[in-house]
């Protein structure tokens, strides 16, 4: 098996997979194998867990810096053109700040904003659906009315943030930080059935949805 192949079987891809499908690929596989949602005394799932990581990290970057290459080279033109409309579509780049910033109503679904600093940013009914935002901070961020149905939230910074009516269905939260959000209104419960994963979070002084607070 060349190399080649080997990235794409560690993706579970088929070979010749679009560059959209590794990524999406990639992110499912990362939901699926972060150490984060592995118990910390299982020691052997975590190594398990780590070595996952690292094929899958390292099979992303082989076949993403493949399928870049002939873009850049041979579709100059192209790009430059389109360039201004794929500004707006595109999620902010690594590590930038985007704290305050206004994207009330914007369609970020499968965007990967991991580690984003979003605090005081506005995303009231925005549509975060299958959102990865491990460990990103949305501190006193504005997102009410926001659908985050199944959102990853991993470790994430939800301190003071507005989540009136947004829907958390099948959302996790795990680690999150939850201090003082309001929650009033917001969607977690089909019925009696809680649909939210919160292993782990703290909603000490978090206005939950019924009105009360989290003692």
């Amino acid at each position: 098996m060349s190399d080649l192949e080997r990235y794409y079987r560690v993706l579970e891809l088929e070979p010749g997979a679009t560059l959209e499908e590794v990524n999406q690929a990639y992110k499912d596989l990362v939901f699926v194998w972060h150490p984060d949602r592995i118990p910390k005394d299982n020691l052997r799932l975590q190594q398990k867990a780590q070595d996952k990581l690292k094929a899958i990290n390292e099979a992303r970057e082989k076949l993403r810096s493949l399928k870049t290459k002939p873009q850049a080279t041979h579709h100059s033109p192209p790009p430059q053109q389109e360039k201004p409309s794929q500004t707006i579509q595109k999620p902010p780049k690594q590590n930038s700040d985007l704290s305050g910033k206004d994207y009330s109503r914007a369609n970020l679904s499968n965007k990967d904003l991991s580690g984003r600093n979003l605090s005081y940013a506005n995303l009231s009914g925005a549509n975060l659906s299958d959102t990865f935002m491990h460990k990103v901070n949305l501190r006193g961020a504005n997102l009410s009315e926001a659908n985050l149905f199944r959102a990853n939230l991993l470790l994430a910074d939800l301190r003071e943030a507005n989540l009136r009516a947004a829907n958390l269905i099948g959302a996790d939260l795990s680690g999150a930080d939850l201090r003082g959000a309001d929650l009033t209104g917001a969607r977690i419960r089909s019925g009696e059935r809680l649909l939210v994963k919160l292993v782990g979070t703290n909603l000490a002084g978090a206005i939950m949805p019924d009105g009360s607070i989290y003692q």
